[in-house]
């Protein structure tokens, strides 16, 4: 693989949400970037990873592609184990053979969930889902493989681009009068923009020879349920469309999936937010402003 221009950062992934939203960020400085897609190279294909990275030899490497299938991975472990441990695995090795800093995302499912509080970077991991169990194989595969990384843990990620519960609920209220949505599980609801932000200002350090590396945890700013996530969105496109379907909140039990969920997700972000001196703004105004993109391009088409 020869690639057509030097490329001083080279991202996996292309279509999902977070490859989006760093496809359209804007970089300080306009790094040359090079973003590649399952056409270019096959995450369950070692070999094409490194030499991907070799070809491009790349400052930063970041990781944005994913197995996020949470219930289908119960049934499909191995591709998810695949995807989501070998190939950031892969990639860590790659990176730290030619000196590159590589940036990883992991996911608030290595938690049980029990905890009373927000999680810190600190606290013990205990996934109770296949999902779960397979991004904290991949934390654990970078961090074996290069001390030049930053993996950071995100939560509920939205956008409005791809498939996500924001859009998901915004479709149902447009053909229901009523919704019943799970209340007794909390997280920090995040924005794919709000995460391309992060990695955008990560990667410059990085360039800049003032990395920052660890394990960190990155999510929205405060806590909310699904069904508090679910009513803010509707509540905020009622405005727009004049739909506003009643948002009936109901327990776990009644909504029984084939992978357990972690009823407490909610992630302290303090280190993270401090290191890169990032902006933060409370959830439910990010995702009122998604709301906002989604509504605009269902105008338009």
């Amino acid at each position: 693989m020869t690639p057509s221009s030097p490329t001083d950062i080279l991202v996996f992934g292309t279509s999902g949400q977070v490859a989006t939203a760093l496809q359209n960020a804007d970089w300080p400085g306009a790094p040359t970037r090079c973003f590649l897609g399952r056409a270019e190279v096959d995450l369950g294909d070692l070999a094409a990873i490194a030499a991907a990275i070799g070809a491009h030899a790349p400052k930063v490497v970041i990781n944005a592609a994913a197995y996020t299938a949470v219930d289908r991975a119960e049934e499909e472990r191995a591709l998810a184990q695949a995807i989501n441990a070998a190939a950031p695995g892969a990639m860590a090795a790659a990176a730290d053979a030619i000196g590159a800093w590589f940036a990883h995302l992991s996911t608030d499912y290595v938690f049980d969930g029990t905890k009373a509080g927000a999680y810190v970077e600190s606290d013990p991991v205990a996934p109770i889902n296949a999902y779960g169990e397979t991004k904290l194989a991949g934390e654990q595969a970078v961090q074996a493989a290069t001390e030049r990384y930053l993996i950071a843990r995100t939560s509920w990620v939205y956008s409005a681009t791809g498939k996500n519960f924001v859009k998901t609920m915004l479709r149902l209220a447009g053909d229901c009068d009523e919704l019943r949505v799970v209340a007794d599980q909390h997280g920090c609801p995040t924005s794919a923009d709000e995460i391309a932000t992060m990695l955008v200002a990560a990667a410059a350090r990085a360039l800049a020879g003032q990395p920052v590396t660890g394990l960190f945890h990155f999510a929205g700013d405060g806590v909310t349920s699904w069904h508090g996530l679910a009513s803010s969105v509707i509540s905020h496109a009622s405005t727009r469309n004049g739909r506003h379907p009643v948002v009936h909140p109901i327990t776990t039990a009644e909504f029984p999936t084939p992978a357990r969920r972690p009823v407490n997700s909610a992630m302290d972000s303090t280190v993270i937010v401090s290191a890169l001196d990032l902006p933060r703004v409370g959830w439910a105004t990010q995702a009122s402003a998604v709301v906002d993109q989604i509504l605009a391009v269902s105008a338009d088409s």
